[in-house]
């Protein structure tokens, strides 16, 4: 998924040459106590594996509902919101700092310097990777039976999903504002369990990963899923899911709105949109089956 707050393309490239001895470091001898996380996609796993008592920081974007970017935004309430600023971590006089490789990499580079800890996570490619960050982190915060519960959660929304889904798999495209088509990595392991096959590829697409609405109506999907957080004031890059031009799909697609955040940061939670998708792909089966049969 695409973020209003920043391109990921960048953070893709960077964080995927990130090494596996990253996901294999050694358990922490001493359980931090002070930890700032500085990246959103880390305050996901930091909100949900420690209690508040142990997190000193988390980055401003977790609590931030303008839009909403973030799961864990009522746990992050009250807790302070920090961006990338060395002097404003160091402030807080961390034992632990948890980022995202190849983000923010001056700050990082400042912290180390200042003899704090960072942990700098990889970007997960697929729901493998999310298995070995997860058991990582929960080793490295002294959290191993959180993290090892967050996978069997996210086993079971898997399981879930599959049981319900839609057979065949449905033609499926997840159009975001920017008019954005998210592919690739989790959000396609994530949609191929809910009975779905996602559209969004192919020479349609742009450098960006956008997809020109005319490009929309080529790859006519069964299912189109549209962001489901509208915004207090509609900002421009909402525009495009209101083209006149997608009323064309009316009869053949399926047009439904669900909440895309769970895929913006890839882990364990992003399972929990699984069954949403399952059942509409679902729906969708049936309005295809209705057209077919007139």
């Amino acid at each position: 998924m695409r973020s209003s707050h920043g391109n990921h393309t960048v953070l893709i490239a960077a964080t995927v040459l990130a090494t596996i001895a990253v996901i294999t470091l050694p358990a922490r001898a001493d359980r931090p106590h002070r930890i700032v996380s500085a990246f959103l996609c880390t305050d996901e796993y930091v909100l949900r594996l420690v209690p508040r008592n142990r997190i000193a920081a988390v980055s401003y974007l977790a609590a931030d509902t303008h839009p909403v970017v973030s799961t864990v935004a009522e746990q992050a309430k009250g807790i302070p919101g920090v961006r990338a600023s060395a002097e404003q971590v160091l402030a807080l006089h961390p034992d632990l700092v948890v980022t995202y490789a190849g983000t923010n990499a001056r700050q990082t580079q400042l912290l180390r310097a200042a003899n704090i800890h960072v942990l700098e996570i990889p970007w997960a490619q697929s729901l493998t990777d999310v298995r070995r960050i997860t058991l990582m982190l929960g080793r490295q915060l002294g959290a191993e039976p959180r993290g090892a519960a967050m996978l069997r959660e996210m086993d079971v929304q898997l399981r879930a999903a599959r049981f319900i889904a839609a057979h065949p798999p449905v033609r499926t495209l997840i159009y975001e504002p920017n008019g954005y088509a998210t592919s690739g990595g989790v959000t396609d392991e994530i949609l191929s369990a809910a009975g779905l096959q996602n559209v969004a590829t192919g020479p349609h697409l742009t450098r960006s990963g956008s997809l020109p609405v005319e490009s929309v109506l080529t790859t006519a999907p069964e299912l189109l899923v549209l962001n489901g957080e509208h915004e207090a004031q509609p900002a421009k890059a909402d525009l495009v899911l209101k083209h006149p031009a997608l009323r064309a799909l009316h009869g053949n697609t399926l047009i439904a709105r669900a909440s895309l955040v769970p895929l913006l940061c890839p882990g364990p939670w992003s399972a929990g949109i699984a069954g949403t998708l399952a059942t509409l792909g679902r729906q969708a089966s049936a309005v295809e089956g209705n057209h077919t049969a007139k």
